[in-house]
């Protein structure tokens, strides 16, 4: 069994503290403001007493029915990479049965839809949690421990609200820097200005998020965690790298990338690792920053609200136990080297991979559907004793390896990137691997395909669309259900999502008119 630190135990207690704020969800988004009073009384607190007010940050990342739903897809941050992954060309569920995240069909952009308000309060939530801390902290500290809690919290902040930004608005460049966003909430807000926020242009809100990761990274700079549900200096490091990719400071994203894990000693996956079902485990080394699940947590009691359910073919006790498996699309799959061990991460038309030869796994042989996932394992490799606790990884060393790989292509830097990416491959995944691109069109293509392959289901294909710009397209020839197939441009209206009815009615710096049209691609 995986050991924990208290720091969890705490957190869930303490993010009970936000069901006060609750309510503001209501009005618009959290901000946690507080009287000047209030903060001066809040700054004399000693560091010990503000541990809560930081664990209830990760416990609102992993909070049952965080989006503010009853629903069976609603827990936490792995929920909303989930819905996501739904949404584009690679990850399919069934279009039948027990699927909670068929979403396919871009239902997400119905502002009135439980999954728009699931989206928009998962992340907000969590801002307001990050808010308490900024409100609670003198901004001006020199003590570290109270620079560390700050620096965590801006950190988070960046990272959630880096999430909303490629949601609500198309990728950033020059033409779409001025557009509107979202509202930005900081503890600085008074309850007046909540009330009436209009939403930030993109680039107001990237100013925001790299204003915060600046801060976070000298803050965070020496501090140790506690577990690697925490956001250090590393996890700063590596969001400041995916910023900065959006951004197209490419040098400066494969420099943080190197940061990321030159700070966090991570060290990658092996072929041995991932020779058997894997990644569910923020132990190992590679991972750099994961949601930390124990036993105890209300989405591991529930049984079938967690991602384990939905997502682990293996996990028999929950929604995959029903048959609603998570598959790749076999395009993909076709492309995918049979020297590469990362082929026998979802079964073949034959119901077959090698990764089940492993004993723990040998008795799932011959189960599942074609393509079915095989790549997420089971806590403790216990097929028999199943607990529903696997980690949600959030960063790991191979996700910082590909930023290095794409930053150094697209800043002149073709052959390191070539022999960055051949050799992470080489002794990783493929012994046969050879990089046939050269120039910074085709490494950014190659890239791209390693990433669809490597972080398969971890929440990042979406964004790789839309930041690449990319169309989305499911083909009737591969395993696509027919009514979801579709052909999506880069600039269709579905590619960014409608804010909430709630929110327009509840914001008086919103109107109907202020917000993103719907887009339905069938």
């Amino acid at each position: 069994m995986k050991t924990v630190s208290k720091y969890f135990f705490l957190a869930v207690a303490a993010c009970l503290s936000l069901t006060a704020c609750e309510s503001m969800m209501d009005l618009h988004p959290e901000g946690a403001t507080k009287t000047d009073e209030l903060k001066q009384d809040a700054y004399n607190k000693i560091p010990a007493n503000a541990a809560a007010e930081i664990n209830a940050i990760y416990a609102q990342m992993i909070a049952l029915y965080a989006g503010g739903t009853s629903n069976h897809n609603d827990f936490g941050v792995a929920s909303c990479m989930m819905l996501l992954e739904s949404e584009g060309q690679d990850w399919i569920g069934p279009n039948t049965g027990y699927n909670w995240f068929g979403y396919a069909d871009f239902y997400a952009r119905n502002y009135n839809a439980a999954v728009n308000l699931l989206m928009w309060n998962t992340y907000y939530k969590t801002i307001a949690a990050c808010n308490m801390v900024c409100a609670s902290t003198d901004p001006e500290t020199t003590n570290p421990d109270l620079m560390a809690n700050l620096g965590q919290a801006r950190a988070v902040r960046a990272y959630c609200y880096s999430i909303l930004a490629q949601l609500y608005q198309f990728t950033y460049n020059a033409e779409n820097a001025s557009k509107p966003c979202v509202p930005i909430v900081h503890e600085s807000l008074t309850a007046e200005q909540q009330a009436a926020n209009p939403r930030a242009s993109l680039q107001e809100v990237y100013d925001f998020i790299m204003a915060d990761l600046n801060y976070a990274i000298p803050a965070l700079e020496g501090w140790a965690r506690a577990d690697k549900a925490a956001a250090d200096q590393a996890v700063a490091y590596g969001l400041r790298a995916r910023v900065n990719m959006l951004l197209g400071n490419y040098a400066d994203a494969a420099e943080d990338a190197k940061m990321a894990i030159q700070v966090s000693g991570a060290q990658p996956y092996t072929l041995a690792d991932v020779s058997k079902p894997t990644f569910c485990h923020a132990e190992h080394n590679s991972v750099i920053w994961a949601n930390m699940i124990v036993e105890s947590n209300d989405v591991v009691q529930t049984g079938i609200i967690n991602w384990p359910s939905h997502m682990s073919s293996l996990y028999t006790d929950g929604y995959t136990g029903t048959g609603t498996y998570r598959e790749i699309c076999s395009d993909l799959y076709s492309k995918i080297s049979p020297t590469d061990v990362r082929k026998g991460w979802w079964l073949n038309e034959n119901l077959e991979s090698p990764l089940l030869d492993h004993p723990a796994y040998a008795g799932w042989k011959g189960q599942g559907v074609p393509y079915a996932n095989v790549k997420f394992g089971v806590p403790d490799d216990d097929m028999v004793n199943q607990v529903a606790d696997g980690d949600w990884t959030l960063m790991r060393y191979e996700e910082m390896i590909l930023i290095q790989a794409e930053g150094l292509a697209r800043s002149n830097q073709e052959a390191a990137a070539k022999a960055l990416l051949e050799g992470w491959v080489k002794a990783n995944r493929d012994a046969n691997y050879t990089c046939r691109a050269s120039d910074e069109a085709g490494l950014v293509e190659e890239i791209w395909m390693q990433r669809r392959i490597e972080l398969w289901g971890e929440g990042f294909a979406w964004f790789d669309l839309n930041r690449l710009e990319k169309p989305i397209i499911r083909t009737t020839s591969s395993n696509w259900p027919e009514a979801w197939i579709v052909d999506v441009d880069a600039h269709h209206d579905c590619r960014i999502w409608t804010l909430p009815d709630r929110e327009i009615q509840n914001n008086d710096g919103i109107d109907e008119s202020d917000n993103n049209p719907v887009g339905n691609p069938f």
